[in-house]
């Protein structure tokens, strides 16, 4: 009895030893703060819109290297930060995609590759190549803009009118099959080199010297790559076949190349087309009711920018090149067919007083109208148009005869924007807002003056929707794990100051952005870094 005592105490006394050090284990883990998360940068406190097209929430962002590491309250998940932003009262979203520009002018400039015009304007990611003016070697492109530092991330397409000219010349004639088995290597070449796709510009020449069944082809090995089709279309007016018809020959090389088809800035371009954006978009929702892929963008401009050769002279007058061109120009037997050509191409265009030229280096044009330049020189528009031309032809400043000319609807403007497959561009060229203000105009304008559209669906517009054109899976939603291009506004002050008269003033509103995950506006200054990228379209495994 007296052992099974001892063995009964023994016991006892083991267990209240074991539990006396449980405690004592246990009191300094229930006593400690918990663990804590350090990231690089944090924005605090803002309203939240992803991109998705999901309403504003309020919520905290957290960046770790080139990631959006965090997304949420960061006070109660114990996340802190290396530098730290109140963002109260500012909207959060993903940097803007834009996915027509010119941007490779500035891009390839010393002084402007930081694309500070489009950063300001909360732009992280630029595609350039449109009209069909992109490169053959991408991959040379991509290199050099990755070697020397650019300040946006960039996208290349390769070009309908770089190919036709390097095969072709300017030559109004179809391709011989050696030609066309040339121009199809060089849009394998330049998939291959990373390109995210192939843009035409056949209203321009010498690609609207071809015709549809050659951009099917070279469209077919796009496809292969996984790749899209993206066209300054045949016709925005009636030049041509009209605005309809050049949709109709659209949506017919997207189904024959079995690509998916964007139309680059979409308009209806001069008096004769107004209105016709409802039979445009019922056009292109049947065909995306019918399962084609189909998509547009706009600028929020009725002023449109181009050259005034593009504009004012006839397809037939660039055959050959500016040799042959300025030989046809100051040719007195070819003036009166010229001269009705460019009466009847002024009149498309609303007429002598919505051509504003922009080129800077010709002072006594700059700023004025056609009609104000003709009435200096008391001549009729078409003669002023032509004098002009003939001038230009012989210094060489051609292509830097600049004009915007104002022939949209604002009606037909408001029923494109309205349409969930049309995401926002620039455009960008010299000498238009549009190249330093397009995507504040919308915000200021069309989401908060206007109300004719949503935040949500601006921001979705202008990055998920171009991001899921490119293929870019990790940009363009405010999403854990995504690349950090992530913009943050000011929705009171978020404006453009960009004018026709004043069109190289940055946009003001945006205070906080963050490029692949680096700094590089501050409280609404440019901190000077090169963050952006040359992004680079991975064709898929079955390519060939």
């Amino acid at each position: 009895m007296k052992r099974k005592q001892v063995t009964l105490n023994a016991r006892r006394a083991a267990a209240f030893a074991a539990l006396t050090i449980s405690i004592l284990f246990l009191i300094p883990f229930a006593s400690a703060p918990a663990q804590t998360e350090q990231l690089d940068y944090l924005l605090l406190d803002g309203q939240i819109v992803d991109g998705t097209g999901s309403g504003p929430r309020r919520a905290d962002v957290g960046i770790r290297a080139d990631r959006i590491a965090f997304i949420g309250n960061a006070a109660r998940a114990h996340i802190h930060a290396k530098q730290t932003f109140s963002a109260k009262g500012l909207i959060i979203c993903p940097g803007f995609i834009d996915p027509h520009t010119h941007a490779d002018g500035y891009l390839n400039d010393p002084v402007r590759r930081n694309n500070l015009n489009y950063i300001m304007q909360g732009v992280t990611t630029v595609v350039v190549g449109n009209d069909g003016g992109g490169p053959i070697d991408v991959a040379a492109v991509l290199d050099k803009y990755q070697r020397q530092g650019i300040g946006t991330n960039v996208a290349i397409l390769t070009g309908f009118g770089t190919i036709r000219r390097a095969v072709m010349g300017m030559a109004d004639a179809d391709p011989t099959p050696a030609q066309l088995d040339q121009e199809r290597a060089y849009v394998r070449k330049a998939m291959e080199g990373g390109a995210f796709g192939f843009s035409t510009g056949l209203f321009y020449a010498p690609q609207s010297f071809s015709k549809t069944p050659e951009v099917i082809e070279l469209s077919k090995v796009a496809a292969q790559y996984g790749g899209f089709y993206d066209t300054h279309m045949r016709d925005e007016d009636s030049y041509s076949i009209g605005l309809l018809g050049a949709i109709d020959e659209t949506l017919e090389i997207g189904r024959e190349a079995h690509i998916p088809v964007h139309i680059s800035h979409i308009k209806a371009l001069g008096p004769e087309v107004w209105g016709k954006s409802v039979q445009a978009i019922a056009k292109i929702n049947a065909a995306r009711a019918a399962g084609q892929n189909v998509t547009a963008a706009q600028y929020p401009y009725t002023g449109s920018g181009t050259s005034l050769p593009a504009s004012l002279l006839p397809p037939w007058a660039h055959e050959g090149g500016q040799q042959k061109i300025s030989v046809r120009l100051n040719d007195p037997a070819q003036r009166e067919k010229l001269l009705a050509a460019i009466t009847e191409n002024i009149k498309r265009r609303g007429g002598a007083n919505t051509l504003l030229f922009t080129s800077q280096h010709m002072p006594e044009l700059y700023a004025k109208t056609l009609a104000q330049v003709a009435a200096a020189r008391k001549m009729p528009a078409p003669e002023t148009a032509l004098a002009i031309l003939q001038e230009c032809s012989k210094d060489k400043t051609w292509d830097e005869l600049g004009v915007i000319s104002f022939n949209m609807s604002e009606q037909d403007v408001d029923n494109f924007m309205r349409q969930p497959w049309v995401m926002t561009d620039s455009d960008g060229s010299p000498g238009h807002p549009r190249l330093y203000g397009n995507f504040p105009r919308k915000l200021c304008l069309y989401v908060y003056q206007k109300k004719l559209i949503t935040l949500p669906f601006m921001v979705h517009v202008s990055t998920e929707l171009p991001a899921e054109l490119l293929g870019l899976r990790d940009r363009g939603v405010l999403r854990e794990g995504n690349i950090a291009d992530v913009i943050a506004f000011d929705p009171k002050t978020v404006a453009d100051k960009a004018t026709y008269e004043h069109p190289e003033i940055l946009s003001v509103g945006m205070e906080y952005i963050f490029i692949n995950g680096t700094l590089a506006v501050n409280d609404g200054k440019y901190t000077g870094v090169l963050a952006g990228k040359a992004l680079r379209h991975i064709p898929p495994a079955a390519a060939h």
